[in-house]
């Protein structure tokens, strides 16, 4: 069992930056891939970035490629979002997941909010 509690979300202006933060419970982390996902309101949850067991390979939706980077440390239980460039349509809940098998995400967070303003 694992679980997920994600921070760092707010209120930004676009252009500005954010750094969310999932921290894991548990010991066995490195076990699992890590993914972020985000749900508008209207708009089905879409994948936003992922990082596999020990960070050697990243993936990201075209829409945040170039502006958002994915990291994890494994001795802190801790998988990161830095997000730059923010624009409004980067606005919406946020989630991160973990998953033992890449693409099957068998634990989500809670979810933190990110709203940027025009």
């Amino acid at each position: 069992q694992v679980q997920l509690v994600e921070s760092g979300g707010g209120l930004v202006q676009a252009g500005g930056s954010l750094r969310l933060s999932c921290a894991a419970s548990g010991r066995t982390f490195s076990s699992y891939a890590m993914g972020w996902f985000r749900a508008a309101p209207g708009k089905e949850r879409e994948f936003v970035a992922g990082i596999s067991r020990v960070g050697a390979s990243t993936y990201f939706a075209d829409s945040v490629k170039g502006r958002f980077t994915i990291s994890r440390e494994n001795a802190k239980n801790t998988v990161y979002l830095q997000m730059n460039s923010l624009k409004p349509e980067d606005t919406a809940v946020y989630l991160c997941a973990a998953g033992a098998v890449w693409g099957s995400w068998a634990y989500w967070g809670q979810g933190t909010q990110v709203t940027v303003s025009s």
